[in-house]
């Protein structure tokens, strides 16, 4: 199913504005849903790093802590996804109506 979003265009001479629906083509969606996947796994490859670095330190069980960033990752990346296609939406939106 294609992501759809509607974004509010001023008409002149309203108050009120004209709400447009942009729909991803199914080639669109499935570029932001890869980008928001390499850019989760740049930040949890980093948070995991800096995790093991800590546990190290403080003497803390090291598998612990990477398995609550894994499920910490697993809660954001949905909405995470979300946020990217939007973003995509409202890039064609200011497109179509410079």
């Amino acid at each position: 199913m294609a992501f759809s979003k509607t974004f509010p265009k001023t008409t002149p001479g309203s108050n009120y504005p004209t709400w447009e629906e942009i729909t991803l083509t199914n080639e669109e969606e499935s570029l932001a849903a890869e980008k928001c996947k390499q850019e989760n796994f740049k930040v949890l490859d980093h948070a995991l790093r800096e995790a093991r670095a800590l546990a190290i330190k403080h003497s803390l069980n090291e598998s612990e802590n990477v398995v609550r960033l894994a499920v910490a990752l697993f809660e954001k990346r949905a909405s995470h996804e979300i946020f990217f296609k939007e973003n995509k939406a409202k890039e064609k939106f200011d497109e179509k109506f410079k």
